[in-house]
């Protein structure tokens, strides 16, 4: 009886499937990459003089290692910040010329003075988690949200963010330039003043 060989397969082509494959799997997949916080820092100020900030007009939030709140010298639970950083921002206790005609609080005069001249102070232990620090950043944006919608819509009938919104909106049929100079005017009402201690 003859003995039969086995056919061989050719593998010439494998490399280059395996590489197409590689092709492929590079091109489809996607690498997600962390944004980050959007944070713009304040200009450069080229003036030299010391600008004096009343202390009542600086709203301090410590965080320490273990992840607590102090926010004006009293324990605070983080759900309690924003409502105290609206009311210190909104608070409208200044007079004469640091007077607030459109703020809503409690007009205390051993708090701020306006909006305008009102500063949040933030400062974190370095054993603080991400996580809280990031909790707390965001309940104080919140506030400063918050405040600019509630006047967006007093004025134009359409809260702050919904603006921001229309303006991104390549298809908004509306006028981009008047819509630019509402969200400017709630941003100068209500300017983020949000400061990081070292």
């Amino acid at each position: 009886m003859a003995k039969r060989s086995s056919p061989e397969v050719n593998a010439g082509s494998m490399a280059d499937i395996a590489f197409l494959l590689l092709i492929f799997f590079l091109v489809t997949t996607t690498i997600e990459t962390d944004s980050g916080i959007s944070r713009k820092l304040p200009p450069i100020e080229e003036s030299e003089e010391d600008v004096i900030i009343k202390q009542k007009n600086i709203f301090t939030v410590i965080l320490n290692g273990k992840n607590q709140l102090l926010v004006e010298d009293e324990v605070m639970e983080l759900e309690e910040l924003r409502e105290a950083a609206i009311k210190f921002l909104d608070n409208g206790g200044g007079s004469g010329e640091d007077k607030c005609n459109y703020c809503k609080g409690a007009a205390n005069p051993k708090s701020s003075d306006n909006p305008d001249k009102a500063i949040i102070s933030l400062k974190n232990e370095r054993e603080t988690t991400y996580a809280t620090y990031i909790s707390v950043q965001n309940e104080l944006v919140a506030a400063y949200t918050f405040l600019r919608n509630r006047r967006g819509e007093e004025l134009f009938g359409t809260s702050y963010t919904e603006m921001q919104k229309n303006y991104k909106d390549v298809n908004w049929p509306g006028s981009k330039a008047k819509l630019k100079e509402n969200i400017t005017q709630i941003k100068l009402e209500y300017p983020q003043k949000l400061s990081e201690v070292q």
